[in-house]
């Protein structure tokens, strides 16, 4: 299976470590046998068709900042000049979210599609501002779009929901879909301010470079429009969520929580409407998780509510979500 891997930070370089140190393993239990033949970052690019060593590519970064040193040919492809130049099965996109206009990943994406790639998104900006649109173009061109990891990295939410529960419907959820906010939450209700805590997740590296996506709620609100597409089979996007992110949330606002035997939490929930807002939930309730953990409750109409909690994020979670999306879509081509 041959890969075009946009993007080459923390996510794509965990990928590339995992690919290289599993793959005998993924050989001999799936008969998987994966090479990248092209890499883009933002200052240049890598070819190789036969597949690029990926022990070389890592430390060629490390080094130089950039996998344009790779080699001295082929060195300054953009990612739509790999779609459109090498042959390839699957693209994997894993280029920084962007909620205004999605760039570069939707482009990435459709171009892929329209030339007849399956792809990988860990990249939620296309899928939150497009994800109706997206699915129906992947039909359009009979070709497959996956993105396990973009809620939740490597712990499947997403296939929880649609496969473990298949038979049922479900009629709700919500949950803790951004670890930053929680861990900031949890460090302020164990007595730190709201600056101090934020300042700790930020040394520890868990805010995003543009700070707003976590604490004004827009990343939970990304992944909120792909659990509603995807697991309710609602036609949504990223306008369609009532959001308030933690900002405003007090000193004052915790202690009063505190007395009622609750914290206060950013959930996400779906319920006739989708919201995104900080809210108080009981000590005793299994979505009440600290630090940077996720916690998601589906409600079905015979199973009751079942809860799912694991990390959310990290590079090599969220790769382990791509090889697991990876793995699916040579089953379904095997299914053709």
């Amino acid at each position: 299976m041959r890969l075009i891997l946009c993007g080459f930070g923390v996510v794509g370089q965990s990928l590339a470590k995992l690919l290289e140190s599993r793959s005998e393993d993924l050989y001999a239990r799936f008969g998987l046998k994966p090479r990248i033949v092209g890499v883009f970052d933002t200052k240049g690019s890598a070819v190789e068709s036969a597949g690029l060593d990926l022990s070389k590519l890592i430390n060629v970064k490390k080094k130089y900042g950039t996998i344009k040193k790779y080699s001295s040919s082929k060195n300054n492809l953009s990612g739509v000049d790999l779609i459109k130049s090498l042959d390839a099965d699957v693209l994997v996109e894993t280029t920084a979210s962007n909620y205004k206009d999605a760039e570069p990943g939707m482009t990435h994406i459709t171009e892929a599609m329209k030339h007849g790639l399956h792809v990988i998104s860990v990249n939620k900006g296309p899928l939150a501002l497009a994800f109706p649109s997206l699915m129906e173009l992947a039909i359009y061109n009979q070709v497959l779009l996956r993105f396990s990891g973009t809620v939740g990295g490597g712990t499947p939410i997403l296939d929880y929901a649609k496969n473990s529960l298949l038979g049922e419907r479900i009629v709700s959820f919500e949950g803790i879909l951004n670890g930053t906010t929680n861990y900031i939450l949890t460090n302020m209700t164990n007595g730190m301010s709201f600056k101090d805590a934020l300042n700790d997740a930020k040394q520890k590296g868990y805010v995003e470079a543009d700070e707003s996506l976590d604490l004004d709620g827009l990343d939970a609100a990304a992944k909120l429009v792909i659990l509603a597409n995807w697991v309710m089979e609602l036609k949504v996007t990223m306008p369609d969520i009532k959001r308030t992110g933690i900002r405003n949330v007090s000193a004052d606002d915790i202690k009063n929580a505190a007395k009622k035997n609750c914290a206060v939490k950013l959930i996400a929930s779906c319920n006739k409407e989708l919201i995104v807002s900080p809210r108080e939930i009981s000590l005793d309730d299994p979505l009440c998780v600290n630090g940077t953990l996720n916690a998601i409750s589906f409600t079905s109409e015979h199973s009751g509510t079942q809860t799912i909690i694991g990390r959310g994020a990290g590079g090599i979670e969220t790769a382990s979500s791509i090889i697991r999306d990876l793995l699916d879509i040579r089953q379904e081509i095997s299914k053709i």
